[in-house]
């Protein structure tokens, strides 16, 4: 009797890569002439990072700038979380604040359980293990198919595969 197989279909966030491009923003932001007098400034704010700037326009470009840091250093814009958007003002300067996704959420989790059933019916069974998936099977030829499916759907969170057995 062949033996199951399965993998993990986890969402985590490298927060190392996280801080490090935070950091690489800072410092282009304090380089950069666009950004001289505007008070352009990125950091953390507990668990969160903080955009800051005069403009609105200022605080979108300190994201875009964040946002390339994070695409060269691997990290999936898919984990960060800016809530509606929208810049807020406060005061004399505009913020914008962004969290990160880490996990998968339990209507994420169905979703993606749904899909793996719709596609291959009982050959691969999913299972929601609280924020990761474990996906299991008789064949690594499934696993791997399960793999690519979900690679190529659009979902709203960052997906890594682990433990693949």
């Amino acid at each position: 009797m062949a033996s199951e197989s399965s993998f993990d279909v986890v969402s985590k966030v490298d927060r190392q890569e996280v801080a490090n491009a935070l950091t690489q923003a800072q410092k282009e932001i304090t380089q950069r002439y666009d950004f001289k007098n505007v008070g352009a400034s990125i950091e953390w704010s507990g668990d969160n990072v903080l955009m800051k700037a005069n403009s609105e326009e200022r605080v979108r470009a300190v994201l875009d700038v964040f946002q390339t840091k994070l695409i060269k250093r691997n990290v999936s814009l898919k984990a960060l979380d800016l809530g509606d958007g929208d810049p807020k003002p406060s005061g004399k300067e505009y913020r914008l604040e962004a969290s990160l996704k880490d996990g998968i959420t339990q209507e994420d989790a169905k979703k993606i359980s749904k899909m793996i059933r719709d596609e291959f019916g009982k050959t691969v069974k999913p299972l929601i293990q609280g924020d990761e998936l474990r996906v299991s099977s008789k064949s690594k030829d499934y696993l791997q198919a399960v793999m690519a499916m979900l690679r190529q759907a659009d979902l709203e969170v960052a997906l890594q595969f682990t433990n693949y057995r």
